[in-house]
């Protein structure tokens, strides 16, 4: 078993915490790690492209010229797709750019980012992160505590609300519950700060 220090609030050391070695021990898939980001990627794409098409696009409703006898090509239309101002073909339209990944790879990819974590020293497990009231300082206080100025991923447990608005307006913090844990936002942090209590969350949701 893994074992990594279990840290208090004010940065002393509360022991020892061991890990899941299924979940924080496994060797890194990168593969599969990319095609998780890939996915979640393009799933928080918008989609909201659009153009007119020709039956769209406003005018057009007379015929230029005649058909014969000017000596021209033959025109519909001032709004057909060769015209300056016309219709345009096979524009983007509106689409969902989601799909999903079958369950045991988005798995495995999430305990590959959570073992590289482990790996690059960059997961701090603390005992409890309690706060009488919302109060950004004391959330600062307890980053600088345990010497955690990086990038930060804050992991929680479901009722910690005060945690949760605290945070919200530090730069580069992210506070999330156990159940929200996900590759991108592992992977797009420099460090993985976990409550224990949403730790237990996490390793039983994916033991």
């Amino acid at each position: 078993m893994t074992k990594v220090a279990l840290f208090k609030q004010d940065g002393s050391q509360a022991g020892e915490v061991e890990l899941n070695d299924s979940i924080f021990g496994i060797e890194p898939n990168n593969n599969v790690i990319t095609d998780a980001v890939l996915m979640q990627r393009a799933s928080l794409r918008q989609g909201t492209h659009a153009v007119k098409n020709r039956s769209a696009v406003r005018g057009g409703g007379k015929k230029p010229w005649r058909q014969k006898g000017t000596g021209r090509a033959r025109q519909g239309s001032i709004r057909s797709p060769q015209w300056r101002g016309g219709g345009i073909v096979f524009g983007p339209t509106p689409r969902s750019y989601a799909y999903k990944l079958p369950k045991k790879v988005y798995r495995l990819a999430l305990k590959s980012v959570l073992s590289q974590k482990v790996l690059d020293s960059s997961l701090v497990i603390v005992d409890a992160l309690s706060f009488d009231a919302p109060k950004t300082k004391e959330f600062k206080e307890v980053l600088n505590n345990l010497n955690v100025n990086e990038k930060t991923l804050v992991v929680v447990d479901d009722n910690n609300t005060n945690a949760a608005l605290s945070a919200r307006n530090i730069e580069n913090v992210t506070v999330m519950t156990a159940k929200g844990v996900n590759v991108l936002d592992v992977i797009n942090n420099d460090k993985l700060v976990v409550v224990q209590s949403a730790l237990a969350q996490v390793e039983e949701v994916l033991a």
